[in-house]
């Protein structure tokens, strides 16, 4: 059995001390970042149940001098102090979607690249990984740096950790420009889509079923609104140079009660990933008039993100990069950023078509590669 070691936490935080934390909870950053993947993933964090990856970002944190360390819930913020005339803020969630047998973290090499395999490899423990690795390092970089470890990110938006530190500690969000580590294939993807999530519902009448012209079919009103989302044809809009591509889709679907009973209420949950052109209201309103005839509520939105890419220390950081940045088509809180003045983008390594897949893998040499970009890029 592990020691347990308390680590006393910076002034200002809510309590005093961290929680225990075992020998299998600490994290060695002094490793490689893909090693730092590793052990990230293997402290299990799905949604609502990151305490234990925070505190033992914590405590691997403290004790560099060169960071100012503060906590707020299971959100882990550390930043430089240098007096330099930029800042920039640079995050990355540390919450999973659900395990499904895919944990602990194993590698597999696919065609002869090398590659870590299991939950949260891609989305985005790696990117923390890198982030993590070089808050330790890098003691004297170009700019000063605020480095945020959140939770809650894959989740309704209103649990969000990132929106809930803005509220909370808004002098934190003080900077000229910000990365997210989203997977994209250790590139740049510029700015994201909006998303909002709709419950679409049809209204009819009981009955016994052995009986059913007294009642109405609730169910079978929703023909039109699968026959419309089956022939939609998402938009594909160019924004600032970018090309975004939407989607519409059904995404659940529920109604009725018994077997004998005519169902009087069906409803069609629909997503929709809008292009950054658009506001979250103007998303709403293409829907109502989409399905004139259903009962629409709004259950989810979130606005998305123009690119970003116009700021200097943008083009620095496309510059440091050597690729030619991307469109995101998920949602990101690139979009928090945006809304608070601060351009952003997503730069994190991993395939995005392979996130929350029970398949998730990053490659190695992506790793690899993000944390030479980014170090490139802050070392100037």
């Amino acid at each position: 059995m592990g020691a347990d070691i308390r680590v006393p936490r910076v002034p200002g935080c809510a309590h005093r001390y961290t929680r225990m934390v075992s020998d299998e909870q600490i994290l060695d950053l002094t490793q490689s970042s893909a090693d730092i993947t590793r052990q990230l993933c293997n402290i299990e964090s799905v949604s609502g149940n990151e305490t234990r990856l925070a505190d033992a970002i914590e405590t691997a944190m403290t004790g560099y001098g060169h960071l100012e360390i503060i906590r707020d819930g299971d959100c882990v913020v550390a930043r430089t102090n240098l007096g330099r005339a930029q800042r920039v803020i640079i995050a990355g969630h540390i919450d999973t979607v659900p395990v499904n047998n895919n944990l602990p973290v194993r590698a597999e090499s696919v065609e002869g690249d090398d590659y870590l395999w299991g939950r949260g490899t891609v989305d985005m423990k790696a990117g923390v990984a890198v982030q993590l690795k070089l808050a330790c390092e890098l003691v004297s970089p170009t700019v000063d740096i605020t480095w945020i470890w959140y939770d809650h990110e894959e989740v309704a938006a209103h649990l969000n950790g990132l929106g809930r530190l803005a509220a909370n500690r808004p002098d934190l969000f003080q900077g000229d420009f910000a990365i997210l580590g989203e997977p994209s294939n250790a590139g740049i993807e510029g700015g994201c889509n909006g998303n909002v999530r709709v419950e679409l519902r049809t209204r009819g009448v009981q009955s016994h079923s052995a009986r059913s012209w007294v009642g109405e079919n609730a169910i079978h009103k929703v023909g039109q609104i699968v026959s419309t989302l089956a022939e939609y044809t998402p938009r594909q809009v160019e924004v600032d140079g970018l090309v975004y591509r939407e989607g519409l889709n059904a995404v659940g679907i529920t109604g009725g009660i018994a077997g004998n009973v005519i169902p009087d209420e069906c409803m069609v949950h629909v997503n929709y990933r809008f292009a950054p052109n658009r506001t979250a209201d103007e998303a709403i309103e293409h829907l109502r008039e989409l399905f004139p005839a259903a009962e629409l509520t709004v259950v989810d939105r979130a606005e998305g993100a123009r690119p970003g890419l116009d700021a200097p220390l943008a083009l620095d950081f496309v510059a440091a990069v050597g690729r030619e940045p991307q469109p995101k088509y998920g949602w990101t809180d690139v979009a928090r950023f945006s809304q608070m003045g601060i351009p952003a983008v997503n730069y994190g390594p991993g395939d995005p078509l392979k996130a929350h897949a029970d398949d998730e893998r990053v490659s190695i040499a992506d790793i690899r590669e993000c944390e030479r970009g980014l170090r490139d890029w802050l070392l100037g």
